[in-house]
């Protein structure tokens, strides 16, 4: 295996979501071209494993194996049939009340990767991905569904939206000053 598809691997693992080709060609410094052969080798590698990769010709990620698609649909009623846990509720009221939110915020906010929870609460219909123009990730906002659930008609009748809303950007906006802070410091211990 080649470098250049370890490194596609090691990308597809980290993102754990899809990511376009021209994602691919930057991060990597290397053309789309040579990019699209890689993914068609590693796809030829992976053709008789649990793990495939899926595409669409703009974009590739991991998927389950087709073989094991009953497996992995018992293992989703499974997961699908589990309370959310403390994990699951504080995501999804970060994607309630802040919403659309980016993976990255989320993460920064619990303090924790946050990609299975965000993962589980696809699965479940709970939150969606929205695409934010001229942005290379995608946020995530409350599914219809879910508002639909908590008998509210826009995320604004939520129980005190305003002050919670107002919480977590005063977080949000208090750490990011933090760290501007910790940048801009000169090193006080040099002698």
């Amino acid at each position: 295996m080649s470098n250049l598809e370890t490194q596609i691997e090691s990308v597809l693992l980290f993102k754990n979501e899809p990511v376009t080709f021209t994602e691919l060609a930057k991060m990597l410094g290397i053309s789309k071209d040579k990019i699209q052969e890689a993914v068609s080798k590693l796809q030829e590698q992976y053709s008789d494993r649990g793990i495939v990769i899926v595409s669409d010709g703009e974009s590739i990620s991991f998927g389950t194996s087709p073989e094991n698609s009953d497996l992995i649909e018992r293992i989703q009623k499974e997961e699908l049939s589990r309370e959310l846990g403390r994990a699951g509720l504080e995501t999804l009221a970060i994607v309630l009340y802040r919403g659309p939110v980016s993976r990255r915020e989320i993460d920064h906010i619990r303090g924790v990767n946050s990609g299975f929870i965000l993962r589980s609460l696809l699965i479940r219909g709970l939150v969606e991905r929205a695409d934010v123009a001229g942005e290379r990730s995608y946020s995530y906002k409350p599914t219809l569904k879910l508002l639909e659930h908590l008998g509210v008609t826009r995320r604004e009748d939520l129980p005190e939206y305003g002050s919670v809303f107002k919480k977590v950007e005063e977080f949000v906006n208090n750490s990011v000053a933090e760290e501007a802070q910790t940048e801009v410091e000169p090193n006080t211990n040099v002698q």
